[in-house]
């Protein structure tokens, strides 16, 4: 029997679980696996399938009844498989208090770290002790599917959210035969009471002007209303799709990001105190002293001609990344940049960096779209 290796602290494990909407996904992937374990073995126990005509038959099928399991993080309920008889009895029952805790932090890494044929075979091993076929496991795989894209699809109209931020990152994914990279869209909100939550994730071929558009139409066909502001990096397509489809909304450019580009024009030594300049005019709570900064700034560095690219990238972009600065002074630290969705990416990418190719696109769906339900609620 494989054995699988966990490091998890199952106390710490249970409790995040439990304050997480991760555990409708881990309750919902186990009832998958023992109800399609235990369809297995009433197909073993009448040496036949469904409407299969065999001289060996011993019995005949006689629907199901329901049945309610405590297990480590609650309760779920079964759909257990009869005989005509009722000879049969499903060894589920009495194999899952040895393995409870086994399959709980099994499935939980299912879920979060992909569904693989490798790791759902192994799951099913620690349950019953014995391999399966792969077309079993195949369909184990594609029964969870449904529970991500009903998240990934609920509907937005219920809050209002004033912030978004937007961003996106590449994967591999196996297509044809071929490695191609693939574009992750990631899309989280903050509301007027400053709660954060992931509300919109998709899979492209590129990061591109027509992708971005099509899933800000997407968000929108599930009720998400025109914000205030949108943050994110200055990548062309995507400021051309807020423009578009978000009428009325400002963009705010990441500061983060633009502190960045403009520190790259600086020269590698002895420009300490023009970063600490640079710095100063974001500190302030109004657009009229961050201009006013900006342009002390400029004053004290425009006779210095190694400065001239990173002033000029400054001047281009500075009123792009001050629109944060009319908002209401309690949500301006929130909003400056995309720091948060960029600590996302990185859980997302650590993840990532496991499976390192996608053996498709809909399992790196299945990946991140699990992640993000782990983390929809975010800090």
């Amino acid at each position: 029997m494989t054995q699988l290796q966990f490091s998890l602290d199952l106390d710490v494990l249970k409790e995040s679980v439990m304050n997480s909407n991760i555990e409708a996904v881990v309750k919902s992937s186990i009832v998958l696996v023992l109800n399609e374990f235990m369809e297995k073995e009433r197909d073993e126990f009448l040496q036949a399938a469904s409407y299969e005509r065999s001289p060996e038959r011993r019995d005949y099928r006689n629907g199901y009844y329901e049945r309610e399991l405590i297990i480590a993080i609650g309760k779920i309920k079964l759909r257990v498989p009869r005989t005509r008889e009722g000879d049969f009895s499903p060894s589920i029952f009495e194999r899952f208090s040895r393995v409870d805790q086994a399959l709980t932090l099994s499935m939980l890494e299912m879920v979060v770290n992909g569904v693989s044929t490798r790791k759902v075979t192994n799951i099913v091993e620690q349950l019953c002790g014995e391999s399966v076929s792969k077309s079993f496991v195949s369909s184990l795989t594609e029964k969870l599917d449904p529970i991500v894209n009903k998240w990934a699809n609920r509907p937005l109209n219920v809050h209002y959210f004033p912030y978004l931020y937007a961003d996106a990152m590449y994967i591999k994914v196996r297509e044809n035969n071929k490695v191609v990279p693939k574009a992750i869209y990631i899309m989280t909100a903050m509301d007027e009471k400053k709660k954060r939550q992931v509300i919109g994730l998709k899979i492209d071929h590129v990061e591109s002007f027509e992708a971005w558009q099509g899933f800000f139409q997407d968000l929108k066909a599930r009720g998400l209303q025109s914000p205030k502001l949108v943050i994110s990096d200055a990548h062309a397509g995507l400021k051309k799709a807020i423009e578009r489809e978000f009428i009325g909304t400002s963009w705010q450019r990441c500061t983060v990001h633009f502190k960045r580009n403009i520190i790259n024009k600086l020269p590698k030594k002895g420009s300490s105190q023009v970063i600490a300049d640079m710095r100063r005019i974001y500190q302030t709570i109004s657009c009229e002293e961050a201009r006013g900064f900006k342009e002390e700034f400029i004053t004290r560095h425009q006779e210095n001609p190694k400065l001239e690219k990173a002033i000029e990238t400054l001047e281009n972009g500075f009123e792009d990344s001050i629109q944060y600065l009319n908002e209401p002074e309690t949500f301006q630290r929130h909003i400056t940049s995309t720091n948060s969705l960029e600590r996302l990416n990185q859980e997302v990418r650590r993840r990532e960096r496991v499976i390192r190719i996608f053996p498709n696109t809909q399992s790196a769906f299945r990946l991140v779209g699990a992640l993000l339900m782990e983390n929809e609620n975010l800090q």
